[in-house]
């Protein structure tokens, strides 16, 4: 499975947050910290032991 996210750097951290969840940010000292930490969030935010989650979805209008 892959996910999309958007990432920077920021003086010595690198952020990110996934473009689904983009209310729910991370961060790590290197790029690939930053990876992992995006992974965790990802399994914490879908998980369900976080309550009203928000995230982004497609609605197709006809």
């Amino acid at each position: 499975m892959k996910k999309k996210y958007v990432y920077w750097k920021d003086d010595d951290m690198w952020l990110g947050y996934l473009e689904e969840f983009p209310d729910y940010w991370t961060q790590g000292e290197t790029e690939e910290e930053l990876k992992e930490n995006l992974i965790d969030l990802y399994k914490e935010l879908t998980s369900g032991s976080i309550p009203n989650v928000r995230k982004v979805a497609e609605l197709e209008i006809s």
